[in-house]
């Protein structure tokens, strides 16, 4: 395994370089900084800079990650917020996150009166169908 800049596995390195490439973000377009994170975390958080603060400059996205205690740790996570941040704003609704979020609210909206109505008719024909394939014995032929 090999040593990474962001101490993650070198296939996730890879990929957040690749989109950074493809979305044609540059090292060179931000600035980082570092700084003392808040919340919990006791004397290390209190002690470190593991606070990460990130600025595009062309866009003037900013981004601060301090969710991990490792610094290496939020300058990865800081960078993939950064990307994400830029993508949506570059794609739109086209982002990855955006379709999620779409789909997710599709699959909670409820059906409007007429999309009910609609699927209770095609139940019904269903059934009808089904009960015309049944072998039917009348029943006065089961009493002797």
């Amino acid at each position: 395994m090999g040593v990474t800049k962001f101490m993650i596995s070198p296939e996730k390195e890879r990929a957040l370089q690749d989109k950074m490439a493809r979305l044609g973000i540059k090292e060179e377009d931000i600035i980082e900084k570092f700084i003392r994170s808040g919340g919990p975390g006791g004397q290390n958080v209190n002690k470190t800079s593991t606070c990460v603060y990130l600025k595009h400059l062309p866009t003037g996205i900013e981004v601060k990650c301090q969710s991990e205690r490792s610094q290496a740790l939020n300058r990865f996570l800081a960078r993939r917020r950064l990307v994400e941040k830029i993508e949506s704003q570059v794609l739109g609704r086209e982002s990855e996150k955006q379709r999620m979020i779409e789909k997710i609210k599709r699959q909670k909206r409820r059906r409007s009166r007429r999309a009910k109505e609609k699927v209770l008719a095609l139940k019904h024909i269903q059934s009808e169908k089904k009960k015309s394939r049944g072998f039917r014995v009348d029943p006065s032929e089961l009493i002797p």
